[in-house]
């Protein structure tokens, strides 16, 4: 956007759709935060032990990859808003189905289809959002969408705690005497229907449209968003950069013609994906209840410290949405690895001082509870500070437009292929090497990605979509 276009932005516009499209967000993240205080009850219902936990658990994360490897390309077919309106609907099925399910089998193949919504929604939000919005602001209004991931996960949290307390337990009776780890999840329609019925008012992405050719559309979206100067001009550039490369958009773009080889920019994004999920930010979000009962907790006060850790993960997160348009995306994910290495060092020599407590169950000497509980706190800062929301940021505009669709496909594939290897492996790994060594692992992760970070990212703060090159 050009400076002298600043003042017929339309922000009341802008801030609405942004506002929808993050409702993806938020089911995103209450899709996956629920199983944290489930679990108990998928156990007992299901008589599953530890690798049928993380089976069940992880059955998410199955639909997730199908869900981001083929959102993107199905973005260039049926456009930014038809895929995250399909999203809605596999939200609303899976919350459904996952509440009623009588067996481990169905339970799985209700989370598969949650898990396609969640993939989704985790690409295409973001690539939504960075082409409504101006340059100047992009990066501010696409942090938004980790803001809502948290919103969800912290809503989960509070929603678990609170049904939990009012039956005594997540596997005690509640409403029509179904057990209150079933209303955990029959909870999500709530925001699920929302999510659809607002996709209705709010346009498809200009640039999609351009695309495929309604020029007409797209100006009068952009119109509205940036005023008819504004409009004409964006059109043009549009069109302009996909001209240079006018063909539809396939896997194969992704591969460099001259040499070859799968172009440097895909391997920054797949890099920023698949490092974003090795810190291990997941067993905090899936496992955080089981791990703080490991080291000695009650399950009430485990519950209470997940909604603590997803509140300072909301505040971490605005304090990426005033930075990131300041200081660029590069600075605050190397400010993230940096801090996770520190703080999950930290965690992981808090439990290495564990002993067996005279009733038999696992304490943490001394202060070494309150330094595990403060540093795996700081850690969800770093990593909501930099990694959570910027990785999002970075792959919602890295990319050129040519590529956007097939490079985020690859990514956010890459992203919950990692994912799932993290949160299925954690139920084992905790067991045996132990938490020590686990939580040793994370740390030095998130030390690598700090070269990572140096030697592969390219800041696009301030840059238009249409000047990305890779």
């Amino acid at each position: 956007m050009s400076e002298g276009s600043a003042g017929k932005v339309n922000m009341a516009f802008i801030a609405a759709i942004v506002a929808v499209a993050t409702i993806g967000g938020f089911m995103f993240g209450y899709d996956s935060g629920v199983i944290n205080g489930t679990q108990k009850g998928l156990e007992a219902a299901f008589d599953l032990g530890k690798l049928g936990i993380g089976v069940n658990v992880g059955a998410i994360l199955v639909g997730s990859s199908i869900g981001a490897f083929g959102a993107g390309r199905m973005a260039d077919i049926i456009g930014r808003r038809g895929v995250m309106m399909l999203a809605a609907i596999l939200f609303l099925v899976s919350a459904l189905l996952a509440g009623a399910a009588g067996s481990s089998a169905i339970f799985i193949i209700a989370r598969i289809i949650g898990g396609l919504g969640v993939g989704a929604a985790s690409v295409i939000s973001p690539v939504y959002i960075s082409e409504v919005t101006p340059a100047s602001i992009r990066g501010r209004l696409s942090s938004v969408q980790q803001v809502m991931i948290i919103s969800g996960l912290t809503g989960a949290f509070v929603a678990n705690f609170v049904l939990a307390r009012y039956a005594g337990g997540s596997t005690a009776p509640l409403w029509l005497d179904f057990p209150a780890w079933r209303w955990m999840f029959w909870l999500q329609a709530i925001p699920a229907a929302i999510y659809f019925l607002a996709l209705l008012v709010i346009p498809e992405s200009p640039r999609y449209l351009v695309a495929r050719g309604q020029d007409e559309r797209a100006r009068a979206v952009l119109t509205k968003l940036f005023g008819a100067e504004e409009a004409n001009r964006k059109v043009g550039e549009i069109r302009a950069s996909l001209a240079a490369d006018h063909h539809r958009p396939k896997l194969s773009d992704l591969i460099d013609k001259a040499s070859g080889k799968v172009r440097p920019i895909v391997w920054a994004g797949i890099g920023l994906a698949v490092f974003q999920q090795l810190v291990g930010i997941n067993v905090v979000f899936y496992y955080g209840a089981t791990l703080w009962e490991a080291v000695g907790f009650s399950e009430d006060n485990a519950l209470q410290i997940n909604i603590l850790s997803g509140v300072l993960s909301i505040g971490a997160c605005l304090g990426t949405i005033m930075l990131v348009d300041k200081i660029g995306r590069k600075p605050l994910l190397l400010i993230g690895s940096a801090g996770m290495a520190v703080t999950l060092a930290i965690v992981a020599y808090a439990f290495s001082t564990a002993v067996t407590g005279a009733d038999g169950g696992v304490v943490l000497p001394g202060h070494n509870g309150l330094m595990a509980l403060i540093a795996a706190n700081l850690y969800v800062i770093f990593f909501n500070l930099s990694w959570g929301p910027i990785m999002w940021v970075m792959l919602g505009e890295m990319f050129p437009n040519q590529i956007r669709g097939s490079g985020l496909a690859v990514a956010g594939f890459a992203q919950w292929i990692a994912n799932a290897a993290i949160s299925v492996s954690f139920p084992s790994l905790a067991v045996s090497p132990g938490l020590v060594v686990t939580y040793t692992g994370y740390a030095l992760f998130a030390a690598i990605s700090f070269f990572f970070v140096r030697a592969m990212v390219h800041e696009t703060k301030g840059r238009e979509l249409e000047d990305m090159v890779g």
